[in-house]
């Protein structure tokens, strides 16, 4: 190679190529970022104790009726039925409610003796309908007669009534748990609570109170179906006892409101022990009523039933109305 050309070969070397940047050395590495100190997070606050949740109060007891009418032992006679029922201003002249929001309470024995246990029965029932309707109610407690039919203890059934019926079959299949009157007659109560006043067939015995009200009931029902025979049906139970009015009255009151604080309530009305006098049993100041005064035509077409305003017992009868003593 000719020593003119050295020259151009050096410049070719060390001249960059058109347009591109200067290559005098090798690229310097990036710069690391710099460093940032980083605060540690302060540690989070306790949170402050939450306190539970208060329970939700109890609900407010509801009002009692402003007026509750009681009716004794009915007996299988419609007339005296219907005429009492009239009399306490609970029936027009047509028999039906008229009550509005009354609550009447009938205290068992609806059946035997007299000849229409199924017309007084029905009359119930229809009357349960319509009081409901009226804003009203109808309770209807379960009876030892009424037991006694549900069970076939028929020992005071009358002729007249079986006749009505139409056949000793026909009373029978009425009485069945599935029958017209059985089925509705199985669900009544035994013991009911109205108010402050707890009312009962027989009553409710020491023996039993504890149960509650609803405890009660349970049995009787679970009895009727299952046990005829079981304590609950027999004399201290609610449909047979008789303490709180043939008891020496000290011995029937120390019960009695041992019976009543058990239950929540300062009165007990029972019906059962029918009063040969036609008067309301008035027992420990008025914290026992006895009701059976003898309605039916069996027991002597007696006309008496009680009546609670405001909690307040009065005794309405054809004389009129007239107070009774307050526990």
């Amino acid at each position: 190679m000719p020593p003119s050309v050295y020259p151009i070969l050096f410049l070719l070397a060390v001249t960059p190529a058109c347009g591109g940047p200067a290559a005098t050395s090798a690229p310097a590495e990036p710069a690391p970022p710099a460093q940032q100190t980083v605060a540690s997070p302060a540690a989070a606050p306790e949170p402050e104790a939450v306190p539970p949740p208060e329970p939700p109060p109890e609900p407010a007891p509801a009002p009692p009726p402003a007026r509750v009418v009681a009716v004794g032992d009915l007996h299988a006679d419609l007339p005296d039925a219907l005429e009492v029922l009239t009399m306490a201003g609970l029936l027009d002249a047509e028999g039906r409610w008229a009550g509005g929001e009354a609550v009447l309470v009938q205290t068992g024995d609806t059946t035997d003796r007299g000849p229409d246990s199924k017309e007084v029965v029905e009359l119930l029932m229809r009357l349960e309908a319509e009081a409901a309707a009226a804003g009203g109610q109808v309770v209807a407690l379960l009876g030892n007669h009424e037991a006694m039919n549900l069970t076939g203890d028929w020992r005071y059934v009358s002729p007249e009534d079986v006749a009505d019926f139409g056949s000793v079959e026909a009373r029978v299949a009425a009485f069945s748990p599935d029958g017209s009157l059985g089925a509705w007659l199985r669900q009544r109560p035994a013991v009911a609570q109205v108010g402050a006043t707890v009312f009962a067939h027989g009553g409710v015995s020491e023996r039993f109170a504890g149960m509650g009200v609803d405890g009660l009931n349970e049995a009787v029902r679970r009895s009727l179906l299952l046990d005829p025979r079981s304590p609950v049906m027999g004399e201290e139970g609610p449909l047979w006892y008789r303490g709180h009015l043939l008891a020496e009255e000290p011995v029937a009151c120390a019960e009695a409101g041992r019976v009543l604080e058990a239950l929540g309530a300062r009165r007990l009305v029972v019906g059962h022990t029918t009063q040969r006098d036609g008067e309301v049993a008035v027992r420990c100041e008025g914290a026992i009523l006895g009701i059976d005064v003898g309605l039916s035509t069996h027991y002597g077409d007696n006309r008496a039933v009680l009546e609670l305003v405001g909690g307040d017992a009065r005794l309405i009868t054809p004389e009129g109305v007239r107070d009774l003593p307050d526990p």
